[in-house]
């Protein structure tokens, strides 16, 4: 019952998904994964068969997706999405100013996500190749998955693995409009970490290793192994005493524990914390808000200012991509329309802005609507003299009462 259940389910992950290729230009086939543990070795073979003269980019791809998969690498990306997708951006037109209809179309369209998504990851992973497709008013993009792509030759396979009937891609004619296209640096920003996550998964596999070995010591027992039912009772009082690793030996037979390093894992952490912080450093451009033992405010301030540079140099490639590529395919499809150029709005320092703005309080007016825009303050008037004058002779009076007590 249970096979034709999950066989059902399948069945209908297929016909979705065939309905999702349906009317595609570029369709392809579902592969199935295989995971297996990589090493460097693999990494190396990985990257020749990507840079060779008749290149293959599915193992490499394959790699970065399951790197990927680390936790404090998903954690560096994620901050570096994040600011760029809180910061606020406006179409203007060619006199420079704001287009708010079309640019409110843009915000409110799941379009801006997902084609800036693929610019930043073009970046991390060498390149990225998304489709568009439905009409102007419904409008979707999708990535091409990247193994079936070689940037080289612009090659496109249904099936990657079999490499049969490629498309050249930049040679059709949906090409610039449904078709769009980023680069990024050679192999990916991505391809440096891997020898680091790799090498930080050996730690963590020695070191839980070492954790049980300490933790649960396997257990040795000595028996006539000659007589079959000694030696079946002496299993069975093995397996139901604990979860111990444990081996019978005979007799006749000795057993001696090497002597091994005593180590709690120090040098599995060290390990660990060396390659964090060049992934840290790869990705972030400095190490935050991982060293707690020898970190402060300063370096973490420090560090902030830096990711936050890189940060704005996203947002710099972003603009261009989007002005480039994406904007005059998106007026060919009849999308937007004019004359538009993609900018992010100025980044504001609020925290200085309101220590200027105090500053000037006592001597300039400022407008109500602008307090309120800029730092989310309801302000309903100006201070009075005689309130002022009310407050100080309250102030007096209870100095004076604290003295008298006092």
């Amino acid at each position: 019952m249970s096979r034709k259940k999950s066989r059902i389910v399948k069945l209908g992950a297929n016909e979705d998904f065939k309905k999702q290729m349906a009317g595609r230009v570029l369709p392809w086939d579902l592969q199935s994964v295989s995971r297996m543990r990589s090493d460097i070795k693999s990494w190396v073979e990985a990257e020749n068969m990507a840079l060779s003269s008749e290149p293959k980019t599915y193992p490499l791809q394959l790699l970065l997706s399951q790197v990927a998969n680390d936790a404090l690498l998903f954690s560096q990306l994620q901050n570096r999405k994040q600011q760029l997708f809180t910061s606020s951006f406006s179409l203007k037109n060619g006199k420079g100013d704001l287009d708010e209809e079309q640019t409110d179309k843009l915000k409110k369209s799941a379009l801006y996500r997902d084609i800036t998504n693929s610019i930043l990851d073009a970046d991390m992973l060498w390149y990225s190749v998304v489709e568009l497709s439905g009409n102007k008013d419904d409008l979707k993009c999708i990535t091409l998955p990247r193994t079936n792509i070689i940037p080289q030759t612009g090659t496109f396979y249904r099936n990657y693995s079999e490499e049969t009937n490629p498309v050249k891609f930049r040679e059709l004619p949906e090409f610039g409009k449904y078709i769009l296209e980023f680069t990024g640096q050679e192999l990916g920003l991505l391809n440096k970490v891997v020898p680091h996550v790799l090498m930080k998964k050996f730690a963590q596999s020695c070191w839980s290793e070492l954790c049980e070995i300490y933790g649960i010591p396997p257990r040795v027992m000595k028996t006539n192994t000659r007589d079959t039912s000694m030696l079946n009772r002496a299993k069975t009082m093995m397996t139901q005493m604990g979860a111990a690793a444990w081996f019978i030996i005979d007799t006749n037979e000795s057993f001696e524990w090497a002597n091994a390093v005593t180590t709690k894992g120090e040098v599995y952490s060290e390990l660990i914390n060396l390659c964090n912080n060049e992934i840290s450093m790869a990705i972030s451009g400095a190490i935050i808000g991982q060293d707690t033992k020898n970190g402060n405010r300063s370096k973490d301030e420090s560090a902030q200012d830096i990711l936050w540079q890189l940060v704005q140099a996203d947002m710099e490639k972003v603009e261009q991509q989007w002005n480039a590529v994406v904007i005059p395919a998106l007026q060919k499809i009849g999308w937007l329309n004019g004359d538009v150029q993609f900018e992010f709005d100025p980044q504001e320092d609020v925290e200085q802005l309101f220590k200027f703005t105090t500053g000037l309080l006592p001597f300039k007016q400022i407008d109500n609507a602008w307090i309120k825009e800029k730092f989310g303050v309801e302000v309903t008037g100006d201070k009075t003299a005689s309130t002022d004058s009310n407050e100080k002779e309250k102030d007096k009076t209870e100095n004076l009462s604290f003295d008298f007590f006092v």
